[in-house]
């Protein structure tokens, strides 16, 4: 089966070339166009009062590849030594070593997590006393507030600044030629979602079209969740890594909506 990467460009390119290199069948279909914002100057305020926050957490690559653009022009002093910076993931974690932030800054999930999402990231910090104590959560315009929620139930302060916009994807004419393979033999394609998002996107670009037979890996099961109910019958759960993936289009044939 051909797998159908969604994730946007800039991560989606780089998974296929690692999927295909482990001898997955992998083209790109983003089904989320990730913008930068027209004014930034929330960002570089958030960089420049960053010593305030006891923690700083990106909700994704994303987040961080944004979030560092914007404050390069003030961002001539190092990563501030006593302020962690929290990854759900280990794509997030790279992204914040790729831009600078020192290995005992940061706070993520256990390499060996079955999960990466925000309550994986919570049982990192969830003994610690968080009440009076600050903290910032880098993100989109828009995104789920589970963490700053707990957060803020523990006595701790949040703020949030946007570091991007998530639109509606242009597929190009190769992106439509394979959405429209993929209607039309859906058992020889294999979606991956990475967000919900995605799955409603998808939605907007095939309006009516029929998902009954279509399959799909999803890396969280409130993804899973919601491609069930566009109407995909067959889901399965994967971890968000190259290597799980892999391996889980592989087994393919001998699953059917059940965890991997």
């Amino acid at each position: 089966m051909r797998l159908i990467v969604t994730r946007p460009a800039a991560q989606a390119q780089a998974w296929v070339l690692a999927l295909q290199a482990r001898g997955c069948d992998a083209q790109a279909l983003p089904l989320i166009a990730i913008a930068a914002l027209d004014d930034t100057a929330a960002l570089r305020a958030a960089w420049l009062a960053l010593p305030r926050y006891a923690l700083v957490m990106f909700v994704s690559a994303n987040a961080v590849r944004h979030f560092f653009a914007a404050v390069a022009p003030v961002a001539a002093l190092r990563w501030p030594a006593t302020v962690r910076a929290a990854a759900t993931g280990p794509g997030t974690a790279a992204a914040l070593r790729g831009s600078g932030v020192p290995e005992g800054a940061l706070v993520e999930p256990a390499v060996n997590a079955t999960r990466f999402d925000s309550e994986t990231l919570w049982a990192q910090v969830a003994d610690e006393d968080w009440a009076g104590r600050q903290v910032l959560v880098v993100r989109g315009e828009d995104g789920r507030d589970w963490l700053a929620d707990t957060l803020q139930a523990r006595g701790a302060r949040v703020d949030f600044v946007a570091a991007y916009r998530r639109l509606a994807p242009q597929p190009d004419a190769a992106g439509r030629a394979l959405l429209a393979r993929a209607q039309a033999d859906p058992t020889g394609h294999l979606w991956l979602f990475s967000s919900s998002l995605a799955v409603a996107h998808l939605q907007a670009l095939a309006p009516g079209a029929d998902w009954s037979r279509s399959r799909a890996l999803a890396t969280h099961p409130r993804i899973a969740d919601t491609a069930r109910a566009a109407g995909w019958a067959q889901v399965a759960l994967t971890a968000p890594t190259v290597e799980a993936v892999a391996q889980a289009a592989a087994k393919w044939p001998s699953i059917q909506s059940e965890a991997l």
